[in-house]
Protein backbone atom coordinates (compact mmCIF):
# COMPACT_ATOMS: atom_id res chain seq x y z
CA UNK A 1 0.00 0.00 0.00
CA UNK A 2 1.66 3.44 -0.84
CA UNK A 3 2.52 5.70 1.61
CA UNK A 4 1.52 8.96 2.21
CA UNK A 5 4.10 10.44 0.82
CA UNK A 6 3.96 8.58 -2.19
CA UNK A 7 0.35 9.35 -3.00
CA UNK A 8 1.43 12.68 -2.47
CA UNK A 9 4.23 12.54 -4.80
CA UNK A 10 2.32 10.57 -7.42
CA UNK A 11 -0.32 13.50 -7.62
CA UNK A 12 1.81 16.39 -7.93
CA UNK A 13 2.87 14.75 -11.19
CA UNK A 14 0.26 13.95 -12.58
CA UNK A 15 -1.07 17.43 -11.69
CA UNK A 16 1.70 19.18 -13.75
CA UNK A 17 1.67 16.62 -16.03
CA UNK A 18 -1.97 17.61 -16.82
CA UNK A 19 -1.02 21.46 -17.15
CA UNK A 20 1.52 20.53 -19.95
CA UNK A 21 -0.79 18.18 -21.49
CA UNK A 22 -3.85 21.17 -21.80
CA UNK A 23 -2.04 21.93 -24.90
CA UNK A 24 -4.30 18.82 -26.09
CA UNK A 25 -6.77 20.95 -25.85
CA UNK A 26 -5.73 23.58 -28.38
CA UNK A 27 -5.12 21.19 -30.45
CA UNK A 28 -8.51 19.17 -30.23
CA UNK A 29 -10.81 22.25 -30.13
CA UNK A 30 -9.01 23.23 -33.51
CA UNK A 31 -9.52 20.01 -35.06
CA UNK A 32 -13.25 20.05 -33.95
CA UNK A 33 -14.51 23.30 -34.24
CA UNK A 34 -13.20 23.71 -37.82
CA UNK A 35 -15.35 19.98 -38.83
CA UNK A 36 -18.62 22.65 -37.68
CA UNK A 37 -17.32 25.73 -39.17
CA UNK A 38 -16.16 24.66 -42.88
CA UNK A 39 -20.10 23.88 -43.95
CA UNK A 40 -21.09 27.24 -43.00
CA UNK A 41 -18.00 28.77 -44.62
CA UNK A 42 -18.06 26.81 -48.20
CA UNK A 43 -21.69 28.09 -48.77
CA UNK A 44 -20.78 31.79 -47.28
CA UNK A 45 -17.72 32.55 -49.94
CA UNK A 46 -18.56 29.55 -52.82
CA UNK A 47 -15.53 27.81 -51.59
CA UNK A 48 -14.05 25.25 -54.06
CA UNK A 49 -13.04 21.45 -52.26
CA UNK A 50 -9.24 22.83 -52.53
CA UNK A 51 -10.04 26.27 -50.98
CA UNK A 52 -12.03 24.14 -48.23
CA UNK A 53 -8.58 22.36 -47.78
CA UNK A 54 -6.71 25.44 -47.56
CA UNK A 55 -8.85 26.46 -44.77
CA UNK A 56 -8.85 23.51 -42.70
CA UNK A 57 -5.22 23.15 -43.25
CA UNK A 58 -3.78 26.79 -43.28
CA UNK A 59 -3.66 25.87 -39.73
CA UNK A 60 -0.75 23.32 -39.98
CA UNK A 61 1.14 25.99 -41.90
CA UNK A 62 1.50 27.86 -39.08
CA UNK A 63 1.99 25.05 -37.03
CA UNK A 64 4.78 23.71 -38.64
CA UNK A 65 6.69 26.50 -37.97
CA UNK A 66 5.93 26.77 -34.64
CA UNK A 67 6.92 23.01 -33.90
CA UNK A 68 10.06 24.14 -36.42
CA UNK A 69 11.07 26.88 -33.90
CA UNK A 70 9.60 24.83 -30.70
CA UNK A 71 12.72 22.66 -29.77
CA UNK A 72 15.65 25.88 -30.37
CA UNK A 73 13.68 28.39 -28.41
CA UNK A 74 12.49 26.08 -25.26
CA UNK A 75 16.34 24.83 -25.31
CA UNK A 76 17.08 28.42 -25.04
CA UNK A 77 14.47 29.84 -22.29
CA UNK A 78 13.03 26.38 -21.16
CA UNK A 79 10.27 24.27 -21.74
CA UNK A 80 7.47 26.08 -19.99
CA UNK A 81 8.03 29.16 -21.19
CA UNK A 82 7.51 28.28 -24.96
CA UNK A 83 4.21 26.38 -23.85
CA UNK A 84 2.87 30.07 -22.28
CA UNK A 85 3.46 31.73 -25.43
CA UNK A 86 1.92 28.77 -27.38
CA UNK A 87 -1.31 29.18 -25.34
CA UNK A 88 -1.05 33.13 -25.76
CA UNK A 89 -0.58 32.89 -29.49
CA UNK A 90 -3.61 30.68 -30.07
CA UNK A 91 -5.59 33.01 -28.00
CA UNK A 92 -5.06 35.55 -29.95
CA UNK A 93 -5.68 33.74 -33.19
CA UNK A 94 -9.15 32.21 -32.02
CA UNK A 95 -10.50 35.77 -31.23
CA UNK A 96 -9.09 37.23 -34.43
CA UNK A 97 -11.19 34.31 -36.34
CA UNK A 98 -13.89 34.63 -35.28
CA UNK A 99 -13.65 38.43 -36.10
CA UNK A 100 -12.71 37.66 -40.07
CA UNK A 101 -14.68 38.68 -43.00
CA UNK A 102 -12.59 36.96 -45.99
CA UNK A 103 -11.12 33.54 -46.31
CA UNK A 104 -7.91 35.47 -46.62
CA UNK A 105 -7.96 37.23 -43.09
CA UNK A 106 -9.08 33.76 -41.71
CA UNK A 107 -6.35 31.98 -43.47
CA UNK A 108 -3.74 34.15 -42.01
CA UNK A 109 -5.52 34.31 -38.22
CA UNK A 110 -5.51 30.38 -38.20
CA UNK A 111 -1.61 30.73 -39.54
CA UNK A 112 -1.10 32.85 -36.21
CA UNK A 113 -3.14 29.95 -34.04
CA UNK A 114 -1.21 27.32 -36.00
CA UNK A 115 2.28 28.42 -34.60
CA UNK A 116 0.52 28.77 -31.10
CA UNK A 117 -0.32 25.08 -31.19
CA UNK A 118 2.84 24.01 -33.10
CA UNK A 119 5.10 25.50 -29.97
CA UNK A 120 3.11 23.69 -27.93
CA UNK A 121 2.24 20.05 -29.18
CA UNK A 122 5.63 18.68 -29.50
CA UNK A 123 6.49 20.73 -26.15
CA UNK A 124 3.69 19.02 -23.92
CA UNK A 125 4.67 15.49 -24.53
CA UNK A 126 8.41 16.49 -24.06
CA UNK A 127 7.80 17.65 -20.88
CA UNK A 128 5.58 15.52 -19.81
CA UNK A 129 8.83 12.85 -20.44
CA UNK A 130 11.08 14.42 -18.48
CA UNK A 131 9.23 15.33 -15.25
CA UNK A 132 7.40 12.06 -15.51
CA UNK A 133 9.09 8.46 -13.39
CA UNK A 134 9.71 5.97 -15.84
CA UNK A 135 6.98 3.17 -14.95
CA UNK A 136 3.96 5.92 -15.88
CA UNK A 137 5.46 8.04 -18.25
CA UNK A 138 3.14 6.23 -21.05
CA UNK A 139 -0.10 6.89 -18.68
CA UNK A 140 1.58 10.68 -18.28
CA UNK A 141 2.59 10.97 -21.78
CA UNK A 142 -0.77 10.24 -23.05
CA UNK A 143 -2.40 12.77 -20.85
CA UNK A 144 -1.79 15.22 -24.03
CA UNK A 145 -3.84 12.89 -26.65
CA UNK A 146 -6.46 12.14 -23.93
CA UNK A 147 -6.91 16.18 -23.45
CA UNK A 148 -6.94 16.19 -27.17
CA UNK A 149 -10.01 14.12 -27.39
CA UNK A 150 -11.03 15.79 -24.72
CA UNK A 151 -11.07 19.16 -26.79
CA UNK A 152 -13.06 17.11 -29.94
CA UNK A 153 -15.61 15.82 -27.51
CA UNK A 154 -16.71 19.02 -26.21
CA UNK A 155 -16.01 20.87 -29.28
CA UNK A 156 -18.58 18.54 -31.11
CA UNK A 157 -21.01 18.95 -28.42
CA UNK A 158 -20.51 22.83 -28.40
CA UNK A 159 -20.82 23.03 -32.21
CA UNK A 160 -24.30 21.26 -31.58
CA UNK A 161 -25.17 23.89 -29.44
CA UNK A 162 -24.20 26.35 -31.75
CA UNK A 163 -25.77 24.90 -34.40
CA UNK A 164 -29.44 24.58 -32.15
CA UNK A 165 -29.16 28.33 -31.82
CA UNK A 166 -30.68 29.38 -35.19
CA UNK A 167 -31.54 28.58 -39.18
CA UNK A 168 -28.90 27.61 -41.32
CA UNK A 169 -28.53 31.32 -42.71
CA UNK A 170 -27.68 32.59 -38.76
CA UNK A 171 -24.82 29.92 -38.67
CA UNK A 172 -23.73 30.93 -42.11
CA UNK A 173 -23.37 34.93 -40.83
CA UNK A 174 -22.85 34.38 -37.04
CA UNK A 175 -22.72 30.79 -35.91
CA UNK A 176 -19.11 29.94 -37.19
CA UNK A 177 -17.66 32.75 -35.83
CA UNK A 178 -18.85 31.26 -32.22
CA UNK A 179 -17.52 27.82 -33.29
CA UNK A 180 -14.20 29.55 -34.01
CA UNK A 181 -13.81 32.66 -31.26
CA UNK A 182 -14.66 29.79 -28.29
CA UNK A 183 -11.29 28.46 -28.75
CA UNK A 184 -9.86 31.46 -26.77
CA UNK A 185 -11.27 29.58 -23.42
CA UNK A 186 -8.73 26.60 -23.62
CA UNK A 187 -6.25 28.74 -24.63
CA UNK A 188 -6.75 31.09 -21.44
CA UNK A 189 -6.89 27.91 -19.18
CA UNK A 190 -3.59 26.50 -20.77
CA UNK A 191 -1.99 29.21 -19.95
CA UNK A 192 -3.30 29.36 -16.16
CA UNK A 193 -2.41 25.81 -15.89
CA UNK A 194 0.99 26.40 -16.76
CA UNK A 195 1.59 29.55 -14.04
CA UNK A 196 1.62 27.32 -11.44
CA UNK A 197 3.46 24.52 -12.95
CA UNK A 198 7.24 24.32 -12.68
CA UNK A 199 9.97 24.00 -15.02
CA UNK A 200 11.36 20.24 -16.57
CA UNK A 201 14.16 19.58 -13.84
CA UNK A 202 16.26 18.10 -16.73
CA UNK A 203 16.31 21.58 -18.53
CA UNK A 204 17.08 23.34 -15.11
CA UNK A 205 20.05 21.09 -14.16
CA UNK A 206 21.26 20.92 -17.61
CA UNK A 207 21.46 24.96 -17.77
CA UNK A 208 23.45 24.17 -14.19
CA UNK A 209 19.84 25.62 -12.48
CA UNK A 210 20.93 22.08 -10.24
CA UNK A 211 19.37 22.56 -7.02
CA UNK A 212 15.93 23.83 -8.22
CA UNK A 213 15.48 20.74 -10.55
CA UNK A 214 17.00 18.50 -7.73
CA UNK A 215 14.14 20.34 -5.58
CA UNK A 216 11.77 19.76 -8.24
CA UNK A 217 12.92 15.70 -8.96
CA UNK A 218 12.61 15.05 -4.83
CA UNK A 219 9.04 16.08 -5.29
CA UNK A 220 8.17 13.50 -8.05
CA UNK A 221 10.69 11.07 -6.78
CA UNK A 222 11.49 11.46 -3.39
CA UNK A 223 15.07 11.81 -2.00
CA UNK A 224 16.40 8.48 -3.08
CA UNK A 225 14.40 8.50 -6.41
CA UNK A 226 15.71 11.84 -6.52
CA UNK A 227 19.53 10.91 -6.25
CA UNK A 228 19.29 8.06 -8.68
CA UNK A 229 18.21 10.41 -11.08
CA UNK A 230 20.38 13.34 -10.80
CA UNK A 231 23.23 10.79 -11.23
CA UNK A 232 21.92 9.97 -14.47
CA UNK A 233 20.94 12.94 -15.73
CA UNK A 234 24.16 14.67 -14.68
CA UNK A 235 26.40 11.92 -16.42
CA UNK A 236 24.35 12.35 -19.84
CA UNK A 237 24.62 15.58 -19.58
CA UNK A 238 28.54 15.46 -19.04
CA UNK A 239 29.01 12.94 -22.00
CA UNK A 240 27.34 15.08 -24.18
CA UNK A 241 28.41 18.45 -23.18
CA UNK A 242 30.07 19.05 -26.60
CA UNK A 243 27.39 17.30 -29.27
CA UNK A 244 25.35 19.27 -31.14
CA UNK A 245 22.22 18.60 -33.46
CA UNK A 246 25.00 16.68 -36.10
CA UNK A 247 25.11 14.01 -33.76
CA UNK A 248 20.94 13.73 -35.11
CA UNK A 249 22.25 12.20 -38.14
CA UNK A 250 25.38 9.93 -37.35
CA UNK A 251 25.00 6.18 -36.69
CA UNK A 252 22.59 5.20 -33.69
CA UNK A 253 20.70 8.32 -33.05
CA UNK A 254 19.94 8.57 -36.90
CA UNK A 255 18.03 5.57 -36.59
CA UNK A 256 16.28 7.14 -33.94
CA UNK A 257 15.60 9.64 -35.63
CA UNK A 258 13.89 7.65 -38.81
CA UNK A 259 12.00 6.28 -36.35
CA UNK A 260 10.48 9.23 -34.69
CA UNK A 261 9.90 10.61 -38.30
CA UNK A 262 8.11 7.09 -39.10
CA UNK A 263 5.68 7.67 -35.82
CA UNK A 264 4.76 11.18 -36.43
CA UNK A 265 3.80 9.88 -40.44
CA UNK A 266 1.51 7.25 -38.70
CA UNK A 267 -0.05 9.65 -36.31
CA UNK A 268 -1.61 11.35 -39.88
CA UNK A 269 -1.35 8.61 -42.40
CA UNK A 270 -3.66 6.30 -40.29
CA UNK A 271 -6.61 8.27 -41.47
CA UNK A 272 -8.42 9.41 -38.03
CA UNK A 273 -8.66 13.29 -39.23
CA UNK A 274 -10.39 13.23 -42.26
CA UNK A 275 -13.16 12.07 -39.92
CA UNK A 276 -12.22 14.60 -37.48
CA UNK A 277 -12.28 17.42 -39.45
CA UNK A 278 -14.80 16.72 -42.15
CA UNK A 279 -17.23 14.43 -40.16
CA UNK A 280 -19.87 15.60 -40.82
CA UNK A 281 -19.48 16.60 -44.47
CA UNK A 282 -19.12 12.68 -44.22
CA UNK A 283 -22.20 11.83 -42.84
CA UNK A 284 -24.01 14.78 -45.06
CA UNK A 285 -22.46 12.36 -48.25
CA UNK A 286 -23.84 9.43 -46.39
CA UNK A 287 -27.21 10.34 -46.18
CA UNK A 288 -27.29 11.91 -42.86
CA UNK A 289 -29.66 14.92 -43.13
CA UNK A 290 -30.98 17.90 -41.31
CA UNK A 291 -28.46 18.66 -37.80
CA UNK A 292 -28.23 14.64 -37.46
CA UNK A 293 -24.46 15.18 -38.96
CA UNK A 294 -23.89 17.25 -36.15
CA UNK A 295 -24.94 14.71 -33.66
CA UNK A 296 -23.50 11.79 -35.19
CA UNK A 297 -20.09 13.58 -35.30
CA UNK A 298 -20.67 14.57 -31.80
CA UNK A 299 -20.63 10.36 -31.24
CA UNK A 300 -17.78 10.18 -32.77
CA UNK A 301 -15.90 12.45 -30.29
CA UNK A 302 -17.39 10.70 -27.37
CA UNK A 303 -16.11 7.93 -28.43
CA UNK A 304 -13.03 8.83 -29.23
CA UNK A 305 -12.46 10.06 -25.58
CA UNK A 306 -13.89 6.80 -23.90
CA UNK A 307 -11.35 4.57 -25.82
CA UNK A 308 -8.67 7.09 -25.12
CA UNK A 309 -9.19 7.12 -21.38
CA UNK A 310 -8.72 3.01 -22.23
CA UNK A 311 -5.72 3.43 -23.63
CA UNK A 312 -4.10 5.87 -21.36
CA UNK A 313 -4.74 2.62 -18.38
CA UNK A 314 -3.00 0.30 -21.06
CA UNK A 315 -0.22 1.73 -22.52
CA UNK A 316 2.14 0.94 -19.30
CA UNK A 317 0.83 -2.11 -19.12
CA UNK A 318 0.86 -3.71 -22.68
CA UNK A 319 3.69 -2.19 -24.01
CA UNK A 320 3.86 0.62 -26.83
CA UNK A 321 4.61 -1.68 -29.81
CA UNK A 322 2.40 -4.40 -29.48
CA UNK A 323 -0.19 -1.41 -29.42
CA UNK A 324 0.76 0.30 -32.18
CA UNK A 325 1.01 -3.18 -33.99
CA UNK A 326 -2.84 -4.23 -32.75
CA UNK A 327 -3.89 -1.07 -34.07
CA UNK A 328 -2.61 -0.88 -37.31
CA UNK A 329 -3.92 -4.38 -37.88
CA UNK A 330 -7.50 -2.58 -36.96
CA UNK A 331 -7.50 0.24 -38.71
CA UNK A 332 -6.62 -1.66 -42.12
CA UNK A 333 -9.93 -3.67 -41.17
CA UNK A 334 -11.92 -1.01 -40.14
CA UNK A 335 -10.81 1.45 -43.35
CA UNK A 336 -11.77 -1.48 -45.49
CA UNK A 337 -15.40 -1.43 -44.18
CA UNK A 338 -16.32 1.69 -43.90
CA UNK A 339 -15.00 1.59 -47.86
CA UNK A 340 -17.89 -1.07 -47.80
CA UNK A 341 -20.43 0.91 -46.18
CA UNK A 342 -19.56 3.84 -48.67
CA UNK A 343 -20.02 1.46 -51.76
CA UNK A 344 -23.25 -0.31 -50.85
CA UNK A 345 -24.76 3.09 -49.13
CA UNK A 346 -25.33 1.25 -46.04
CA UNK A 347 -25.44 4.60 -43.19
CA UNK A 348 -25.65 2.27 -40.04
CA UNK A 349 -22.90 0.06 -41.36
CA UNK A 350 -21.22 3.89 -41.67
CA UNK A 351 -21.60 4.34 -38.33
CA UNK A 352 -20.44 1.39 -36.81
CA UNK A 353 -17.44 1.12 -38.73
CA UNK A 354 -16.69 4.86 -38.01
CA UNK A 355 -16.91 4.05 -34.54
CA UNK A 356 -14.79 1.11 -34.84
CA UNK A 357 -12.24 2.90 -36.72
CA UNK A 358 -11.90 5.94 -34.10
CA UNK A 359 -11.73 3.08 -31.44
CA UNK A 360 -8.37 1.50 -32.88
CA UNK A 361 -6.94 4.39 -33.52
CA UNK A 362 -7.45 6.11 -29.41
CA UNK A 363 -5.57 2.75 -28.26
CA UNK A 364 -2.69 2.89 -30.66
CA UNK A 365 -1.87 5.91 -33.42
CA UNK A 366 -3.20 8.51 -31.56
CA UNK A 367 -1.05 8.48 -28.19
CA UNK A 368 1.57 6.54 -28.50
CA UNK A 369 3.69 8.51 -31.47
CA UNK A 370 3.04 11.37 -29.02
CA UNK A 371 4.76 9.47 -26.34
CA UNK A 372 7.52 7.55 -28.12
CA UNK A 373 8.85 10.56 -30.16
CA UNK A 374 10.15 12.27 -27.21
CA UNK A 375 11.64 8.80 -25.51
CA UNK A 376 13.69 8.37 -28.33
CA UNK A 377 16.48 11.09 -27.74
CA UNK A 378 18.55 12.41 -24.51
CA UNK A 379 18.19 15.22 -23.09
CA UNK A 380 19.95 18.01 -24.56
CA UNK A 381 18.87 16.66 -28.36
CA UNK A 382 15.35 15.90 -27.28
CA UNK A 383 13.11 19.31 -27.67
CA UNK A 384 15.23 20.09 -31.06
CA UNK A 385 14.60 16.14 -32.42
CA UNK A 386 11.34 16.40 -31.28
CA UNK A 387 10.29 18.99 -32.92
CA UNK A 388 11.45 18.09 -36.65
CA UNK A 389 9.40 14.70 -36.15
CA UNK A 390 6.66 16.98 -35.58
CA UNK A 391 7.19 18.94 -38.59
CA UNK A 392 6.86 15.71 -40.49
CA UNK A 393 3.77 15.07 -38.39
CA UNK A 394 2.37 18.72 -39.01
CA UNK A 395 2.73 18.44 -42.58
CA UNK A 396 1.72 15.24 -42.84
CA UNK A 397 -1.43 16.65 -41.20
CA UNK A 398 -1.88 20.03 -43.82
CA UNK A 399 -1.66 17.35 -46.47
CA UNK A 400 -4.56 15.34 -45.13
CA UNK A 401 -6.90 18.63 -44.27
CA UNK A 402 -6.25 20.03 -47.63
CA UNK A 403 -6.74 16.74 -49.72
CA UNK A 404 -9.50 15.64 -47.77
CA UNK A 405 -11.88 17.50 -49.74
CA UNK A 406 -10.44 16.91 -53.41
CA UNK A 407 -10.07 12.83 -52.47
CA UNK A 408 -13.89 12.74 -51.72
CA UNK A 409 -14.86 14.88 -54.09
CA UNK A 410 -12.58 12.80 -56.82
CA UNK A 411 -12.93 9.82 -55.91
CA UNK A 412 -15.68 9.30 -53.64
CA UNK A 413 -15.81 7.74 -49.79
CA UNK A 414 -14.99 4.11 -50.89
CA UNK A 415 -11.79 4.72 -52.67
CA UNK A 416 -10.49 7.74 -50.33
CA UNK A 417 -11.02 5.00 -47.35
CA UNK A 418 -9.53 2.04 -49.33
CA UNK A 419 -6.50 4.33 -49.38
CA UNK A 420 -6.45 4.82 -45.69
CA UNK A 421 -6.44 0.93 -45.59
CA UNK A 422 -3.49 0.77 -47.89
CA UNK A 423 -1.37 3.34 -45.42
CA UNK A 424 -2.51 1.28 -42.46
CA UNK A 425 -0.93 -2.08 -43.86
CA UNK A 426 2.23 0.01 -44.77
CA UNK A 427 2.21 1.34 -41.13
CA UNK A 428 1.67 -2.31 -39.42
CA UNK A 429 5.09 -3.61 -41.60
CA UNK A 430 7.07 -0.83 -40.72
CA UNK A 431 5.91 -0.98 -36.95
CA UNK A 432 6.68 -4.76 -37.07
CA UNK A 433 10.27 -4.35 -38.61
CA UNK A 434 11.45 -1.43 -37.49
CA UNK A 435 10.03 0.24 -33.66
CA UNK A 436 11.34 -0.98 -30.67
CA UNK A 437 10.10 -1.47 -27.51
CA UNK A 438 10.45 1.85 -24.66
CA UNK A 439 8.05 0.61 -22.25
CA UNK A 440 9.36 0.55 -18.40
CA UNK A 441 12.87 2.03 -19.62
CA UNK A 442 14.45 5.37 -18.55
CA UNK A 443 14.94 7.85 -21.20
CA UNK A 444 18.81 7.13 -20.17
CA UNK A 445 17.70 3.47 -21.02
CA UNK A 446 16.34 4.23 -24.12
CA UNK A 447 19.22 6.36 -24.98
CA UNK A 448 21.54 3.36 -24.38
CA UNK A 449 19.32 1.54 -27.06
CA UNK A 450 20.56 3.72 -29.52
CA UNK A 451 24.40 3.73 -29.43
CA UNK A 452 25.76 1.55 -32.47
CA UNK A 453 25.82 -2.08 -31.64
CA UNK A 454 28.88 -2.72 -33.87
CA UNK A 455 31.13 0.06 -33.57
CA UNK A 456 34.12 0.73 -32.10
CA UNK A 457 33.21 3.24 -29.75
CA UNK A 458 29.99 1.71 -28.52
CA UNK A 459 31.79 -0.27 -25.79
CA UNK A 460 34.15 2.37 -24.94
CA UNK A 461 31.03 5.03 -24.10
CA UNK A 462 29.06 2.08 -22.40
CA UNK A 463 32.66 1.54 -20.26
CA UNK A 464 32.51 5.84 -19.95
CA UNK A 465 29.00 5.84 -19.16
CA UNK A 466 29.44 3.15 -16.25
CA UNK A 467 33.10 4.75 -14.82
CA UNK A 468 30.85 8.22 -15.29
CA UNK A 469 28.21 6.98 -12.94
CA UNK A 470 30.62 6.00 -10.45
CA UNK A 471 32.76 9.07 -10.01
CA UNK A 472 28.95 10.80 -10.21
CA UNK A 473 27.48 9.04 -7.45
CA UNK A 474 31.12 9.61 -5.46
CA UNK A 475 30.79 13.18 -6.13
CA UNK A 476 27.01 13.35 -5.15
CA UNK A 477 27.43 12.32 -1.92
CA UNK A 478 30.34 14.96 -0.97
CA UNK A 479 30.12 18.12 -2.91
CA UNK A 480 27.43 20.72 -3.56
CA UNK A 481 24.31 19.89 -5.98
CA UNK A 482 24.85 23.67 -7.15
CA UNK A 483 28.47 22.47 -8.59
CA UNK A 484 28.67 18.63 -9.18
CA UNK A 485 27.52 18.35 -12.66
CA UNK A 486 30.11 21.65 -13.62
Amino acid sequence: MASKEETHRKFYVILISLAAGMAGLLYGYDTACISGAIGFLKTLYHLSPAAQGFITSSIMIGGVVGVAFSGFLSDRFGRRKILMWGAGLFFIAALLSAATHSPAELIGARIIGGIGIGLASSLATTYISEVAPAAIRGTLSSLYQLLTTIGIALTYFVNLLIVNQGGYHWGEVTGWRWMLGIGAVPALLFFIALVVAPESPRWLIQHTKVEAGFNILVKINGQAGAQNEMTEIATAIRRDRNSTLAKLFQPGLRRALGIGIFLAFCNQAAGMNVIMYYGPQIFQTAGFGGNSQFMATAGIGVVNMLATIGATLMIDRAGRKKLLMVGAGLLTAWSAAIAYAFASGNGLLLLVSLFGFVISFAISMGPIPWIMIPELFPTYLRARASGICTVFLWGANWAVGQFTPVMLNAWGGRNTFIFFALMNVIIFVGVHFFVPETKDKTLEEIEAFFWPKNHARATDAKVDLAQSQNETRAQVKKADRKTFIK
